[in-house]
């Protein structure tokens, strides 16, 4: 069989069609909305996402992506205890892995073969759900996935999440978030080359939003909610 093309798969996990939970996830939007936060701030939120807990996201699947490739060698327990360390959340972490399981299971249908998603398969079956940063490095390692393409990949893909989760809780013009993800992708570019340079748990971005956390813990009490974070 032919061998798939890394930009291809970038382009399907970056899809927002793809099967993997995203349409129960608002990035972390809805959380904020609820908390207080006026739409026309949005735009500067999603900046000041893609360049803090974005490039957290982004450092985890990068360093994942590595330890699976032996380079170097790192147990994944250690590259989750670093991703937990910098998301102090419990419910960001928890939402996380309901979609890291979403994203397992697509990557043991697509790849069952591949040593990366095999290693992940064998490690959530004995030690639980993953985070979804986790199981996208698997992704990355076991398609030959670019680092910094695997960077932008995160950061896109969270970014459009939280947009798409915006049409469905406020009326706009589809084309305005458009381009405040555009922005949001700009704004994390002259990161991108030192998370994708990532080697260690130890160097994953540690840019915390204390905010976004605290919002998410309080979403995480609602009743009445469109999405679960």
């Amino acid at each position: 069989m032919t061998s798939r093309h890394a930009l291809s798969v970038a382009m399907l996990l970056a899809d927002g069609r793809l099967p993997g939970g995203g349409h129960a996830h608002s990035a972390s939007l809805e959380p904020a909305l609820l908390g207080g936060m006026p739409v026309t701030a949005v735009p500067a939120w999603l900046a000041g996402r893609a360049t803090t807990a974005s490039l957290v996201e982004a450092g985890t699947a990068v360093v994942t992506a590595r330890s699976l490739g032996g380079f170097p060698a790192r147990s994944l327990t250690d590259v989750v205890g670093a991703w937990a360390a910098r998301t102090p959340a419990p419910a960001l972490r928890e939402a996380a892995r309901l979609l890291g399981r979403g994203y397992l299971r697509l990557a043991c249908s697509l790849w069952p073969e591949a040593p990366a998603v095999r290693a992940l398969a064998a490690h959530a079956a004995a030690h639980g759900p993953l985070p979804r940063a986790v199981v996208l490095g698997a992704v990355a390692a076991a398609t030959g996935l670019p680092a910094a393409d695997t960077v932008r990949l995160t950061v896109y893909d969270d970014a459009q999440t939280a947009a798409s989760a915006l049409l469905k809780l406020e009326p706009l013009d589809p084309v305005t978030p458009a381009r405040w993800v555009l922005d949001a992708c700009a704004a994390a570019e002259p990161h991108v080359l030192r998370v994708a340079a990532c080697t260690t748990p130890e160097d994953i971005p540690a840019s915390g939003s204390p905010q976004t956390e605290g919002w998410a813990q309080a979403h995480a009490l609602e009743s009445q909610r469109l999405f679960r974070a």
